[in-house]
């Protein structure tokens, strides 16, 4: 495959939660119309757009596609999976499971929520679905997805280990554009228009 191909990964607009919102499905703020106008117009005009399903994504989406093509949204695009962990407060969590909390930042990879998804297995979903997007004949894709697949996607582009990515911001309604033709490269990384 000799031609560019460039995924533009935006991040959903805010949900403000203070919990940890992975596959729980809250919605989007959508009131900041002057940010979103800017991240559609700052997107490739004939680029079509996927989603991940959850609500915040979607809604997102619509708000910036004005008259771009919306594909079917793709579970692969989801947010890490928290397990029992869900919607639940750090602070919450760490009074009840301190070690396998500090384990799941600290030494990422494989280790997991109890009932959730590792880091491994996030990376290797979201990898799954920037492959296929990539089979596809046009040269820009807009995803609007969420930080952890945002970041995985990043580590991938930049060959980073996982705690040297963990340090880098993925801002709500920022626009990260990965370069593939042949080797990853990372255009530009959480651009705030």
């Amino acid at each position: 495959m000799n031609d560019i191909k460039r995924l533009w990964w935006v991040r959903h607009a805010p949900t403000h939660a203070r919990t940890m919102v992975g596959w729980t499905d809250l919605p989007a703020d959508l009131s900041n119309s002057a940010q979103i106008k800017r991240v559609s117009d700052a997107l490739p005009e004939t680029a079509p757009i996927i989603t991940s399903p959850l609500s915040r994504a979607v809604e997102t989406g619509k708000v910036i596609a004005n008259a771009r093509h919306t594909l079917q949204p793709d579970p692969d695009l989801r947010e890490i999976h928290f397990g029992e962990w869900e919607n639940r407060t750090f602070d919450d969590v760490n009074a009840e499971s301190e070690e396998a909390l500090r384990a799941f930042w600290d030494t990422p990879g494989d280790t997991h929520p109890p009932g959730g998804e590792s880091w491994n297995a996030l990376r290797a979903r979201v990898d799954s679905a920037a492959d296929r997007l990539l089979r596809r004949p046009e040269a820009d894709i807009i995803i609007v997805a969420h930080f952890g697949a945002i970041l995985c996607q990043v580590q991938r582009a930049l060959g980073q280990d996982t705690p040297t990515v963990f340090a880098q911001k993925i801002d709500n309604l920022s626009v990260t554009c990965l370069e593939y033709q042949g080797t990853w490269r990372a255009k530009h990384i959480n651009k705030l228009f």
